[in-house]
């Protein structure tokens, strides 16, 4: 199992149980190297001191927050560790609400909570009884110097833990959703008709990045000097003049069609590359420009 990016006790009421935090997911993509276009080297990011124009360590470095123009507060790491609230170690549950309360504008970040040997009772209980109830439960959880909310729901029988966004974190844009439109019945019987025709059950295995993949078959085509097929960009699309006969000619389109699955895939399909048999030569280099032959 990964390590937990997180340790200490979760309580509700007089009950409290060792836990521990896992990361439940997290970004994968291709990974690039910066290099000097002349020779190939690696290129090396380095901290350096503005004022005496010198390179310097990491451990010759303080946190400083800014209060006026070129002046700080210094602030050392042994400061922050003291006023670290209790959250640190110790999860409360503060409340426990409907699931379907909580607006998913607020989440952040998600990971497994694990129970200890010792907490494994009151973990499972806890589980099942806000399965049951179709509650969520809010508590407070500082770690990486920050403290946030967090709701905790039942999940595959254990628990997932989410950190929240506060509400003065959430942005708001002005007039947002006044559209000041009238929608006519008939439209909205045929897009009714469309969401319809498209609708499947979620299958979040289906899909995946396309733009990761043609990254992997280009870097793929360099090794084997080839090439790949570009992709055709999308036309500008055209102002809809008669929504009515859109919304038709949509609803029509998807007659023949693949459903459920089998669309998402052949939509992703036709946004990869592919290699094709025309050479070219090999884009591998080795550092000081000795090209691979």
């Amino acid at each position: 199992m990964a390590a937990s990016v997180w340790s200490g006790y979760l309580t509700f009421g007089l009950i409290s149980m060792p836990v521990r935090l896992h990361s439940g997911a997290r970004s994968s993509h291709v990974s690039f190297h910066m290099l000097h276009r002349d020779d190939h080297a690696r290129v090396k990011q380095q901290l350096v001191c503005s004022e005496e124009d010198k390179v310097i360590g990491r451990d010759e470095i303080v946190k400083g927050y800014e209060y006026r123009k070129d002046e700080y507060v210094i602030i050392e790491p042994d400061e922050i560790k003291r006023i670290e609230p209790k959250t640190a170690k110790a999860m409360e549950i503060l409340e426990f609400v409907k699931s379907e309360e909580i607006d998913p504008i607020y989440f952040e970040s998600s990971y497994y909570m694990v129970p200890e040997e010792a907490g494994r009772r009151p973990y499972a209980l806890l589980s099942k009884a806000l399965e049951e109830g179709q509650h969520v439960a809010i508590a407070k959880l500082a770690m990486h110097n920050r403290e946030y909310t967090v709701f905790l729901r039942p999940y595959n029988g254990g628990l997932m833990l989410h950190t929240m966004y506060y509400q003065d974190e959430i942005r708001e844009i002005e007039n947002f959703g006044k559209t000041d439109v009238d929608i006519k019945e008939n439209e909205l019987k045929v897009a009714h008709q469309l969401v319809k025709a498209l609708e499947a059950d979620w299958e979040p295995k289906k899909y995946y990045d396309t733009f990761e993949a043609n990254l992997k078959e280009l870097i793929k085509a360099h090794l084997e000097g080839k090439q790949v097929n570009a992709i055709e960009k999308p036309k500008k699309a055209a102002p809809v003049v008669d929504l009515m006969e859109a919304l038709k000619q949509s609803l029509a389109q998807m007659e023949g069609k693949k459903k459920g699955p089998q669309r998402a895939v052949e939509a992703q399909r036709e946004n990869q590359v592919h290699i094709t048999d025309e050479p070219q030569a090999k884009r591998v280099a080795k550092k000081k420009g000795k090209h691979v032959a």
